[in-house]
């Protein structure tokens, strides 16, 4: 059964359906521009090997979440002002973001960010920017153009000339250059065509299943998200408002009707969905 938030205790082990603990956060707040408080007292674990999915609407914290494990916040004058981040039993909050990559955790940022002057071949290689060898990580380039063959095909071509699919491509490509233990993936099927984003997630299940990589996925297309994930968890106002499964959470009434669409929310009228909203179980 899916838990609300007043069912969860902060910094307890998950269950089983989510691993042991590779990643945990505990009671985190975040603070940008030192007034401005985004997470409150955010708590998660993320199974080693498992998938795990973090939903919520816009504002949420979702980003914010992923920032704070990669050591990113510094970019937009965020911190972590409470709470402990612990990646494979060692504390990272506040760690520069490159320690963090060489600990095994790479975020593919939002909306791809390849390097667009750059050819494909020279993208991925700044992934291994940190690796000290330099033969396994150009080992490591087949093992790229095994999950994405079309890159193989454009490895001389510049990356700013690709379409949206294939530059994401190149992100994930990056990412697996790093040889990550955990990868964290922001929005990957934003301003893609639906085709492009099935085979995106069938190859982030790949990369799981058969090199082992834990995933945090952060994801608007909460349908997919819940198919290819392990767990799941709800953001409301900076705080994990619900848990569970990725079955218990598609099975959820309050998560089919406002993140699956499969309520019957377009027969009420606006007015009725906002009192509706208002009495969510996970918000009482």
């Amino acid at each position: 059964m899916a838990r609300s938030a007043s069912e969860s205790t902060a910094g307890a082990p998950g269950p089983a359906s989510n691993g042991s603990p590779l990643m945990r956060l505990n009671n985190i707040e975040v603070l940008y521009d030192d007034v401005i408080l985004v997470l409150r007292g955010l708590s998660l674990e993320v199974g080693e090997g498992k998938i795990a999915a973090l939903l919520g609407s816009n504002g949420a914290g979702k980003t914010t979440t992923l920032k704070a494990i990669s050591g990113l916040l510094y970019v937009e004058d965020g911190e972590v002002t409470d709470g402990t981040i612990v990646f494979d039993g060692e504390e990272i909050q506040g760690m520069d973001a490159h320690r963090i990559v060489e600990k095994g955790v790479f975020q593919v940022l939002e909306g791809r960010r390849v390097f667009e002057h750059l050819t494909v071949r020279e993208n991925l290689a700044a992934g291994a920017y940190t690796r000290r060898d330099r033969k396994a990580a150009e080992a490591d380039l087949d093992k790229v153009f095994h999950y994405f063959p079309a890159l193989a095909e454009r490895r001389r071509q510049i990356a700013g000339h690709l379409s949206g699919g294939e530059q994401q491509m190149v992100a994930l490509g990056r990412a697996l250059m790093a040889s990550p233990r955990m990868m964290l993936l922001d929005e990957p099927s934003l301003g893609l065509a639906p085709i492009l984003v099935e085979s995106i997630f069938e190859i982030v299940q790949r990369i799981n299943r058969e090199e082992g990589t834990t995933i945090l996925l952060v994801e608007q297309n909460a349908r997919l998200a819940l198919e290819v994930a392990d767990y799941g968890y709800i953001m409301e106002g900076g705080r994990v408002v619900l848990e569970g499964s990725a079955d218990e959470l598609r099975a959820n009434e309050d998560v089919k009707e406002f993140y699956l669409g499969l309520g019957d929310a377009g027969r009420r009228s606006y007015r009725d969905v906002k009192h509706y909203r208002r009495r969510k179980r996970w918000l009482s």
